[in-house]
């Protein structure tokens, strides 16, 4: 008999299969405790592909054009972070890199790592220290809260200059979508348990 712990109120409960697109909850605090979702790995290893190129196109290509009296300027998200740094604003610029370069960057290179090898029912070396890094760097994640930072900067701009979106700034808001998607696409339990790994906590995965 299986059983599972629930990582709210640690009520130990039989752990039964579940039909697709469902879920099952504790039956004292009704926290969800596990689900099953269809296609998972088949899911993640598209999302995370479509994830890496849309990552490449937000760094690449310009995210913003400025046009003033005639003269355009174009700036890409690492010419901030760059400008941040020349002003003084290591700190700031420290964190811009970390939570909307290397954090997402880090998800997405941990998805294929973890993923596509299972596809092929491979167990990639360190699947569990990646794993729990992967939880780790999607919690850093930040790129929604800088693309509502740049939202807000957009508003109060427009009344100096034109502001022309670039094609990393459609490539930064479709990446945020793809990879919100991939995250809800992981079915921990499968990685866990598809090829005998037991879970040390509840809620330390």
């Amino acid at each position: 008999m299986s059983l599972i712990a629930c990582h709210e109120c640690d009520l130990l409960q039989q752990r039964i299969s579940l039909p697709a697109k469902s879920k099952a909850q504790c039956g004292r605090c009704g926290a969800v405790l596990y689900r099953n979702i269809p296609n998972s790995i088949d899911r993640t290893v598209a999302l995370s592909i479509a994830g890496l190129v849309l990552f490449i196109c937000a760094n690449v290509f310009p995210f913003l054009a400025f046009e003033v009296s005639g003269q355009s300027v174009q700036a890409t998200l690492l010419s901030g972070a760059v400008a941040l740094y020349k002003q003084g604003m290591w700190e700031v610029a420290g964190l811009v890199i970390f939570t909307c370069v290397a954090a997402p960057l880090a998800q997405i290179l941990l998805m294929l790592y973890i993923f596509v090898p299972l596809k092929f029912n491979r167990l990639p070396y360190a699947t569990a220290k990646a794993f729990r890094l992967l939880r780790e760097m999607q919690n850093w994640n930040m790129i929604e809260v800088f693309m509502v930072g740049i939202l807000v900067a957009l508003v109060k701009l427009t009344k100096m200059a034109v502001i022309v979106p670039g094609l990393a700034m459609w490539s930064f808001m479709g990446l945020i979508i793809v990879l919100t998607a991939g995250a809800s696409a992981i079915d921990p339990e499968l990685v866990w348990n598809r090829f005998g790994f037991k879970k040390e906590q509840p809620g330390n995965d």
